[in-house]
């Protein structure tokens, strides 16, 4: 089949879903001095103490469940090419490694018969999008419009704290939720600076001829600006930076067929939404289950102990960070009556089949400290979608 997606919610017909395989913890390197033997050979070591086999066995047995149920339900299902991710590459500015192929949708928008390899802020993702270039030239030869942003330099530091100081910081209703849900962890908000094109396809949420743009700190306005010009007067590319202050946009906004549209209510309110949906119905929920003790113990255990040790050393990494708790509403919708849901959250399968939706359920053991959920792990490539407007 062609390409073919315009939105969230048509009935699937082909899908990529990510891997866990070669996963390893991100060392940047960002000092001008050359990195001594030692230092790096300990930082090496670090990395495979912080990606525990066991973890790694569990995730790609999720996502091979994952993968085998959305054959089952009738979808056609690939996979990422995986390259060596712990192998070193260097800029004239920094050098990293690579992190993980688990989140196929963060850096690829499939936007009709387009796809977009997005320019992502992190170093540590700058070949990431290779790992799909198999699948892409096969879909090449009936013909797609394959398009890459321009590679930032990251020549200096693209993120900037969202407050000056910790005193500044105000503690919001979802922060102190999150620290109840994540027995006392604050997430840390950046922004990103305008001086280069930034962002990750996962910041954008696919409407048709529409698209809502969440500028965070995964996506600056310089992002959507390019966006918005590459896809010129064919399709609306809508900024918004209300609803959300950290990452992506599918944990907070879910458009589940024409006219209906679920909100994270923690993060969402009348005030906040974007205008575009003010004649659409609008769901909202928040009350999703907390990170396991498994995910929490590891977090607190290995990796914050091993970021600090890392950056003892010099090394920037993604240790010291899992996602978010609201993860758990990151769902895959396999068309307009049916969605895919973390088994895990009992309260969402329970509000959703409420809604006379149908859940069908799959296991995602490590999505918190993997970086993403269902909905992140998977890139849809052929939905029964057609280009029109919703609104």
């Amino acid at each position: 089949m062609k390409i073919n997606s315009h939105n969230e919610w048509d009935k699937l017909r082909e899908i990529i879903v990510g891997s866990a395989t070669g996963t390893t913890a991100v060392i940047e390197w960002h000092r001008p001095d050359p990195i001594d033997r030692n230092v790096y050979q300990e930082a090496l070591d670090l990395c495979k103490k912080a990606t525990p086999k066991k973890v790694l066995d569990e995730t790609n047995e999720d996502l091979d469940n994952l993968a085998e149920k959305l054959k089952n339900w009738g979808a056609k299902v690939m996979r990422p090419n995986v390259h060596d991710l712990s192998k070193f590459f260097s800029s004239p500015f920094w050098s990293s490694n690579g992190n993980n192929l688990y989140n196929v949708r963060d850096l690829n928008l499939v936007i009709g018969n387009h796809v977009i390899e997005s320019p992502s802020h992190s170093i540590s993702r700058f070949y990431e999008s290779t790992a799909l270039y198999d699948i892409w030239y096969k879909y090449f030869e009936e013909g797609f419009t394959w398009i890459s942003a321009p590679k930032p330099s990251l020549k200096n530091d693209p993120l900037e704290p969202y407050f000056r100081n910790d005193k500044e910081r105000k503690i919001t209703a979802e922060d102190l939720r999150h620290q109840e849900l994540t027995k006392g962890r604050l997430e840390k908000l950046h922004k990103l600076t305008e001086n280069e094109i930034l962002f990750e396809a996962a910041n954008t949420l696919r409407m048709g001829k529409d698209l809502l743009y969440l500028v965070s700190s995964s996506g600056n306005y310089k992002g959507a600006k390019w966006l918005s010009s590459v896809l010129k007067n064919k399709y609306n590319v809508h900024t918004t930076d209300q609803l959300y202050r950290a990452s992506h946009i599918d944990s907070t906004v879910f458009c589940l067929k024409p006219g209906l549209v679920l909100f994270n209510s923690k993060r969402a309110n009348k005030d906040n939404i974007p205008s575009l949906f003010n004649k659409w119905d609008k769901l909202w929920f928040d009350d999703v289950a907390p990170p396991s003790e498994d995910e929490l113990n590891l977090q607190k255990n290995i990796r914050d102990k091993i970021a600090k040790r890392l950056k003892e050393l010099g090394f920037n990494t993604n240790l010291s960070g899992m996602s978010s708790p609201w993860v758990g509403m990151n769902f895959l919708s396999l068309d307009k009556e049916t969605v895919m849901v973390d088994e895990r959250q009992i309260n969402l399968i329970k509000f959703l089949e409420s809604k006379k939706f149908k859940v069908i359920t799959t296991k995602m053991r490590h999505m918190y400290t993997q970086g993403g959920g269902i909905h992140c792990a998977t890139l849809d490539t052929v939905r029964d979608s057609v280009y029109e407007s919703y609104f």
